[in-house]
């Protein structure tokens, strides 16, 4: 693949069209987006191997198996230049599913699925704030979650 290889029109309607349905087969994207089949899998290996499409994923409904209560974890840092190693150990509890380096009142925000709020609590106490350079959190329970999405994006 060239490194000047640049997105058109058609590889951003390809990843329109799978963006809503990742499981629409090839075939059925290359009839809408007006290509071939052959046209959709090369594009989609260059998007791969540019970085622009980073895999497939499956989107659970998280409470019916149970984890009743997600909430936004403020994390106050000792010092910020900790926070790879921070995260680093974060990354190894299985509840957190996103962690961020922020700037503002917090060094990172940390987004965590739980149980119940004894199940947070103990998240919270014996896992979380037991890591190396971690001063102290905040944490923001959430009630409801209106929208969950990527960019619409235009092709």
């Amino acid at each position: 693949m060239a490194d000047n290889y640049e997105i058109d029109n058609v590889d951003l309607k390809i990843l329109s069209l799978l963006q809503h349905n990742a499981k629409k087969p090839y075939t059925e994207v290359a009839k809408l987006a007006y290509v071939s089949s052959g046209t959709v899998h090369v594009r989609m290996s260059k998007l791969e191997k540019m970085g622009v499409v980073k895999g497939a994923s499956l989107d659970l409904n998280l409470a019916k198996l149970g984890y009743n209560v997600s909430a936004f974890l403020g994390v106050f840092l000792s010092k910020s230049s900790l926070y790879e190693k921070v995260a680093t150990q974060l990354k190894k509890i299985h509840e957190i599913t996103s962690i961020h380096y922020t700037t503002g009142n917090y060094s990172m925000f940390v987004r965590i699925y739980a149980k119940g709020t004894d199940h947070l609590k103990d998240i919270l106490h014996d896992k979380i704030q037991k890591v190396d350079g971690i001063e102290r959190t905040e944490t923001f329970i959430i009630l409801e979650e209106t929208l969950t999405r990527s960019i619409q994006l235009e092709g």
